[in-house]
């Protein structure tokens, strides 16, 4: 859904939801429109659904800033989309709580500010939190709740925790009513998860839980009265273990504890004087322990998710922000915190108006355009009443608290009827017996109890309980509290600082920061009061609808512009449709900016050529030029911006075409590069493997011609020396033979007949002298000698095989070796046929011949 409205050309075509709104708000962040800081106000009654919503808008931005390119980048995108979602659970568990409008309503409001860069990605995020209701801590109204994170931790606790707590199952606390009541909220394990992302660690988490369960026991004591003024209040049995275990818990010392509670010191000069506290101010300063821990504790949580997420001033360049504050509030006794919500929701309201209804109609009379005003409520008079200079409501009672006196509720309100009597927005009620005064709200009437409001207005912090929580062994409970200051007590006067005052300034600097930002308002409607679903009331509806002032707001822009933009901007965005209307056009002589030329004519200008096919009473419903700037609708609005996308379009299509053009080329010139570069590598490789094989055969040749020399030298030089050969008896050789199979022996001028065998074998040598043969023909081709008849001169000399005896002898030297010939049988005929028939050689065949060389 998120990415179904962020894509869309036109969200607005689409069903009404709040993903338009921060769309809305996103893109004109992306456009660069002045003002370029967006903030998105979700107001609306208690239970109308605003936390729900700004939950949503935080998820969407969470979502559609993430960056999608680069590792880096995008995981510090989802640690800061992931501790952004994650400070909404932590938040919600110890500011929020049940009421009767309401299972999840907020107990304090809260400004937050995601950060964006120059390309509008999230890079971190602030959180401005404002009047935290730290009195339901001590004092919940009938059939509410405390805040979340004490019912979370009675459910979800483990056993370890409950007994370290010493918080069985079934304990009952006085601080925590209707603990049996189930909502969707009681989940420890999600708030404790958020706060391990967040980057708070186990041990840190250990004492903040030990704190809060302090501040529960704390509840359970009580305190009664002994009788006597100048003694101590008495604590019963049970009360007694409770401020031991919350004094264990706190990390405090016990009996000093005690004596925190029970004696409150006194300044008398520059001596100290001890006095024992009565039973109502021994439960009071009980009270105002455990709100100044539990508003501490929750302050410095704001500031550990703010150190967690905010990002460096130098990395963001604007921001978003989403104000979710406590809704209008009336219930049977309102007290001074309903009067704060209700005062700022007045604020909001008035800005509302001021912006939206007021300035709107305005600005349509400075800038010349005929308007007949539309009349709306203006709560200006009631935000007179309570801020009012130098009388008001809230003046009234600063003076009252700053003064040191018992508070009188009778006393202030005779000086409210004085002093604001002429007002029309307030009024009393004259037969009632408690002290109140009634409000008329833009939302209604509100009547507010006068009854304890100057105490809370004080807001009292004794000095000696904060001496002593600097002093714990608990090293968060004793940082929260290093650098607060304890407030003398003998101020007086202004230099007193009450919770009217800071709350008005906080939501002084809030405004401020609304002023300077585009605001988008969301009006959370609530359908019904028993929050039911499907559920909606007609009259409750429209009351609201009115109150907060939409049906005015729809008036005013059905019947005007709500679209208005200063010339110079409106120039810069859209004069590009003037420029490329001229030049379809065919008008070249205007095609440059004319930088002298008045914003408001070249505004005419682009206006009448874009409108030129529409009447004149079309134009005006559509569009007005001002005196400084262009007003316009929604619907003009879109037709400027299809033009320009149209124009755009068609200008990234020529930049495509030329870019993919010069790609394409730029891929042949390639191509072809690559191919010379290929062939010429091809030849250079065949020409080096063609050479190397030269060289090759050329070694070989030269080895194998320098080895056949030295077999011939070797074999020449073992005939030396057969000079004593004769050539007695010699017998006449066959031609044939002579040619065929003949030896010649250096010393014996007629060649020796050799008597060969098919198979090439060399025989031996004789006794005396060795024989080198040579053969020709077929005895080359199979190189067999098998025996020789030489003629010897006395029977002297005589040749013998001995193949059987010595081995195979070499025909070149003597061996040193056994050397074998191996072959197989033999095809031939006469290979078994003897060399001599008085012999005792076999054949061949029967030969074992093996070649070893």
């Amino acid at each position: 859904m998120m990415k179904l409205y962020h894509c869309a050309p036109q969200p607005q075509e689409f069903k009404p939801h709040i993903f338009i709104v921060a769309e809305e708000a996103y893109r004109n962040i992306r456009d660069q429109l002045e003002p370029l800081n967006q903030s998105l106000v979700v107001s609306g009654e208690s239970g109308a659904g605003k936390t729900w919503t700004s939950r949503c808008l935080m998820k969407y931005y969470a979502t559609v800033a993430a960056s999608s390119s680069g590792l880096k980048s995008q995981n510090t995108v989802e640690r800061i989309e992931r501790r952004v979602l994650d400070s909404n659970p932590i938040m919600e568990a110890f500011g929020n709580a049940c009421t009767l409008r309401n299972n999840n309503s907020s107990r304090f409001g809260k400004y937050i500010q995601l950060q964006l860069n120059s390309g509008q990605l999230l890079v971190g995020a602030s959180v401005q939190t404002y009047l935290l209701e730290k009195t339901r801590v001590s004092c919940q109204p009938a059939d509410e709740r405390n805040f979340h994170i004490f019912y979370q931790m009675m459910k979800g606790a483990t056993e370890g925790q409950r007994r370290e707590w010493e918080m069985p199952l079934h304990q009952s606390f006085d601080w925590l009513p209707n603990s049996e009541k189930q909502i969707e909220e009681d989940d420890f394990d999600e708030t404790v998860e958020a706060m391990l992302h967040m980057g708070i660690k186990a041990e840190t988490q250990r004492y903040i839980l030990r704190i809060l369960a302090g501040i529960l026991h704390l509840g359970n004591v009580t305190f009664s009265s002994s009788g006597e003024e100048h003694q101590l209040c008495q604590l019963p049995e049970e009360a007694e273990e409770s401020m031991q275990t919350a004094a264990k818990l706190l990390s405090v010392p016990a009996q000093e504890f005690q004596t925190c509670l029970r004696v409150r010191t006194l300044k008398a000069g520059k001596q100290s004087l001890l006095k024992p506290c009565s039973q109502t101010e021994c439960r009071v300063r009980r009270d105002c322990l455990a709100k100044t821990i539990y508003a501490q504790l929750f302050e410095w949580l704001v500031s550990f998710i703010n150190s967690s997420i905010c990002a460096d001033k130098s990395t963001w360049s604007s921001f978003i922000g989403v104000l979710d504050v406590y809704g209008f509030e009336s219930f049977h006794v309102n007290k001074l915190e309903q009067l704060c919500i209700n005062y700022a929701n007045e604020k909001l309201q008035q800005h509302f108006v001021a912006h939206y209804l007021r300035a709107q109609q305005d600005e349509y009379v400075s800038e010349g355009l005929q308007w007949s005003f539309v009349k709306f409520q203006d709560n200006q008079s009631c935000l007179d009443l309570l801020e009012g200079s130098p009388v008001g409501v809230f003046s009234l009672l600063n003076e009252e608290s700053r003064l040191n006196r018992a508070s009188d509720a009778n006393m202030l309100r005779v000086r409210l009827e004085k002093e604001l009597s002429d007002n029309p927005n307030i009024s009393w009620d004259k037969f009632s017996r408690a002290p109140h005064f009634t409000v008329a709200h833009y939302a209604g009437r509100v009547s507010y109890q006068i009854e304890g409001m100057v105490e809370k207005n004080k807001d009292p912090v004794p000095v000696e309980l904060i001496s002593l929580l600097q002093k714990s062994d608990n090293p968060l409970l004793c940082q929260i509290f290093a650098d607060r200051e304890t407030e003398n007590p003998t101020t007086r006067g202004l230099a007193k600082v009450t919770v009217v005052s800071k709350f008005k300034n906080s939501l002084e600097n809030l405004m401020s920061i609304l002023l300077n930002t585009t605001p988008h308002y969301t009006r959370c409607i609530k359908p019904n009061p028993d929050c039911k679903p499907l559920t909606f009331k007609k009259e409750e509806v429209i009351l609201q609808l009115e109150a907060c002032g939409i049906v005015q707001t729809i008036q005013i822009s059905a019947a005007g512009f709500p679209i208005r933009i200063p010339f110079k901007s409106f120039v810069r965005r859209y004069g590009l449709i003037l420029k490329h209307l001229k030049k379809s056009g065919g008008s070249s002589d205007d095609l440059h900016v004319d930088n002298d030329k008045p914003p408001q004519q070249e505004v005419e200008q682009l206006l009448s050529m874009v409108l030129n096919q529409r009447s004149c009473d079309e134009r005006c419903t559509l569009v007005h030029c001002g005196r400084t700037k262009v007003f316009l609708t929604q619907a003009m609005l879109d037709v400027l911006e299809d033009h320009r996308r149209n124009i755009l379009s068609r200008c990234a299509f020529s930049i495509q075409c030329c870019w993919l053009r010069y790609q394409r080329r730029r891929r042949r010139a390639r191509r072809q590069s690559a191919t010379l570069i290929q062939a010429a590598v091809r030849s250079w490789l065949v020409r080096k493997q063609v050479q190397r094989w030269n060289r090759a055969a050329a070694v070989i040749q030269s080895r194998w011609k320098s080895w056949k020399t030295l077999l011939k030298s070797l074999a020449e030089a073992e005939l030396d020396g057969d000079s004593d050969l004769v050539e007695n008896d010699a017998r006449l050789v066959n031609p044939a033979v002579r040619e065929r199979g003949s030896v010649q022996l250096p010393s014996i001028q007629e060649p020796v007949t050799v008597r060969g065998w098919p198979m090439g074998l060399a025989l031996a040598s004789a006794p005396s002298i060795t024989v080198s043969l040579t053969a020709t023909g077929f005895q080359k081709l199979i190189s067999v000698v098998t025996s020789l008849n030489l003629p010897s001169r006395r029977g002297e000399y005589k040749v013998e095989t001995n193949q059987y005896k010595q081995g195979l002898a070499s025909i070149r030297a003597q061996p040193k070796g056994s050397v074998k010939l191996h072959y197989q049988r033999s095809p031939l005929l006469y290979a078994n046929t003897q060399p001599d028939l008085k012999s005792d050689v076999t054949g061949f065949n029967e030969i074992l011949l093996e070649q070893t060389l």
